[in-house]
């Protein structure tokens, strides 16, 4: 998997000045993530016990040991995280294609994630691809058996980030040393409690055909603000946060409307409230796109057909 700029290459340097737009709500935030997967068993297995995510709910059935199918949710105590959708028929993601690039789990504390990269070094040591220090965060990459990838960081406290003088959060990627990071923050205790700690998603890193696309749906249409623009990447959020969602062109310049693959299913976002929920929809009708609402959530795609489902927190 082709991951972002070498650790180093520069900070996150802002190229133009945000438009004016109805922003988002400052209590927007990130929800379960939901991946199309053609191996139910297998990637049960990473999410489980790899990363020592909590079974919440799993209606499947097993016939003579091996699931046939069914959606699985997982996360840390009750709170889902990542839900496996059982879709053997379809076929694995083309390369170059738009779609997931990271789902990125915050964990509250360090030592909590240093007690799944423990977890994850045991069982999946074949995941892991890099980490990185971004001056806002500490994190650390991997790509699950079916190309998905996955971040776990920890956010350093928002007093220490640092602002440019347009007011945008500075991020970098510098040099992350995963086993200091680790001979650090984990105990023979924490060894023993790979679900320590709580998480949460703190956002999604998408891949898409072009950054001008993705501004005018997820900052004009939806309302987050730009946090930073860099190499090819948009980085957006609600409520001063570093980012909520990202896009990318890294893997995917010029790439058009997803076929129907393997990979991301469903993006989800909360808002506060329903008066917040309206003010999206209607901003996402204005800006052309379809949009399905029962009552309770509202479900549209991005220019790439990437799911986004909203719902109020």
């Amino acid at each position: 998997m082709t991951t972002a700029p070498t650790p180093g290459s520069g900070r996150a340097v802002p190229l133009h000045a945000p438009a004016p737009h109805d922003s988002i709500a400052a209590g927007t935030g990130m929800d379960a993530v939901t991946l199309l997967v053609g191996d139910l068993d297998r990637q049960l297995r990473f999410y489980r016990d790899g990363l020592a995510l909590d079974v919440v709910d799993d209606p499947g059935e097993r016939f003579g040991g091996t699931r046939q199918a069914g959606t699985v949710t997982l996360g840390r105590g009750s709170t889902p995280l990542i839900v496996l959708q059982h879709t053997p028929d379809l076929p694995p993601a083309v390369r170059g294609s738009a779609g997931l690039f990271h789902t990125a789990l915050l964990f509250d504390d360090q030592g909590g994630l240093a007690a799944t990269l423990a977890s994850v070094a045991q069982r999946e040591p074949g995941s892991f691809v890099g980490s990185a220090d971004h001056l806002v965060s500490l994190a650390f990459y991997l790509t699950d058996p079916e190309g998905n990838g996955v971040e776990l960081y920890w956010d350093r406290s928002r007093s220490l980030w640092q602002h440019d003088a347009d007011g945008r959060v500075v991020m970098d990627s510098l040099r992350l040393d995963p086993n200091a990071f680790l001979r650090e923050h984990l105990t023979d205790e924490l060894v023993e409690q790979p679900g320590a700690g709580d998480a949460v998603v703190g956002h999604v890193h998408l891949q898409v055909g072009d950054v001008d696309s993705a501004r005018r749906f997820y900052v004009d249409a939806l309302g987050f603000d730009v946090t930073s623009e860099w190499h090819s990447a948009l980085f957006v959020s609600a409520g001063g946060y570093h980012h909520h969602l990202a896009m990318n062109t890294w893997n995917s310049a010029g790439a058009g409307p997803r076929a129907s693959s393997l990979g991301l299913g469903e993006v989800r976002i909360t808002v506060p409230t329903a008066d917040d929920l309206g003010a999206l929809t209607d901003r996402v009708r204005f800006a052309g796109a379809p949009v399905a609402d029962d009552g309770v959530t509202v479900l549209f795609e991005d220019p790439w057909r990437n799911v986004v489902r909203v719902a109020v927190a």
